[in-house]
């Protein structure tokens, strides 16, 4: 009998533990697919923008109001953009979401 509840416990240890080690797998690839989602409609948007003779995107600027032909970095950010500057932050947001004001 005591082999019995040895070998339940032992069972049930191991497909909880199974389980466990799925639900992490399962939670990393939802992550990733998000982020891969996130991306490329990212990328799909700024492609979407129009462009200059020489490839650049035509945006209003945000923080000086006026029209710019910029290109974008690898992240989507115009190349007049400065770090933790709120209308640069936005701009850059705005491209990334496809709602970019545009000439």
């Amino acid at each position: 009998m005591s082999d019995r509840r040895r070998l339940e416990r032992f069972l049930r240890t191991k497909l909880r533990k199974a389980g466990e080690r799925y639900e992490a797998v399962r939670e990393s690839t939802d992550g990733q697919l998000d982020e891969a989602r996130d991306a490329y409609e990212s990328a799909r948007n700024a492609r979407g923008l129009p462009t200059d003779e020489e490839d650049r995107v035509k945006i209003v600027c945000r923080r000086y109001a006026e029209r710019r032909a910029a290109t974008l970095d690898d992240q989507y950010r115009p190349a007049c953009y400065e770090a933790g500057h709120p209308d640069c932050e936005g701009c850059a947001e705005d491209v990334r979401e496809g709602r970019i004001e545009t000439w």
